[in-house]
């Protein structure tokens, strides 16, 4: 069983940072490829950034330059760094990996989400 815990959202003003962290648990062999999504109120969620295993990462138009996705593979933790951000960037962000557990089974999970909030 895996388990993914997300942490790092949070109340910032425009022009601020945030960091987001999706820490997974459980009966992992490797995680192979990671996403972080978001959910804007009122409309789909959608993807921000992504990174495919042994890949650098690939980003959302509105984002690019701004958020960096990173893993630490030793944690079995991905992250989401979140520069210069404006209230449109206000969401629910959720991460999601795909992962290999010790049992060789490939499957996806989901984070719970975080909310995200930039004030203008």
């Amino acid at each position: 069983q895996v388990q993914l815990v997300e942490s790092g959202g949070g109340l910032v003003q425009a022009g601020g940072s945030l960091r987001l962290s999706c820490a997974a648990s459980g009966t992992i062999r490797s995680i192979d490829n990671m996403g972080w999504y978001r959910q804007c109120p009122g409309k789909q969620r959608e993807l921000v950034a992504q990174m495919i295993s042994g890949g650098s990462g690939n980003y959302a138009d509105a984002v690019k330059g701004r958020f960096t996705i990173s893993r630490d593979n030793a944690k079995n933790t991905v992250y989401l760094q979140m520069n210069s951000l404006n209230p449109e960037d206000t969401a629910v962000y959720s991460c999601y990996l795909f992962v290999t557990t010790i049992t060789n089974l490939r499957r996806g999970y989901w984070g719970q989400g975080t909310q995200v909030t930039v004030s203008s």
